[in-house]
């Protein structure tokens, strides 16, 4: 089997974020001294340097903070999805996150996006109109 690189390498303590995103769960970490939460996974508050935090599934919604659209990448499995939207969003949650947009549209910073997951990885489209 060939190296992924669309994926971090999974150890004991990422491995309760990834497993939930295999499961169609985005989580990010709460702190219980501060309040805040962050992403991406660390065993201490960024915000206020306390270990005192916990896993929180996140909502699923973001909104969109800016966006690259990449046209080559050599480095597998991205050179087969170019063009593809790099993308940092802002969850709901508080945390900003890189992320890929996916599923076509068009962007402008500030759209309001949602969770889905390609092969366990989250990605970000745009939330369908209500109604």
């Amino acid at each position: 089997m060939s190296a992924r690189y669309d994926v971090p390498e999974t150890d004991a303590f990422t491995r309760t974020y990834w497993d939930a995103a295999a499961r169609g769960r985005l989580l990010v970490r709460r702190c219980g001294a501060c309040g805040r939460a962050h992403h991406y996974p660390r065993e201490f508050c960024p915000h206020c340097w306390s270990e005192d935090v916990t896993w929180e599934e996140a909502s699923g919604r973001a909104t969109l903070y800016t966006w690259s659209v990449v046209h080559r990448n050599d480095l597998p499995p991205f050179g087969e999805r170019t063009p593809y939207i790099a993308a940092v969003v802002d969850l709901a949650e508080g945390p900003r996150m890189m992320t890929e947009v996916v599923g076509g549209g068009e962007l402008r910073a500030g759209m309001e996006l949602e969770v889905a997951f390609r092969e366990g990885v989250p990605v970000f489209r745009i939330q369908p109109n209500p109604g």
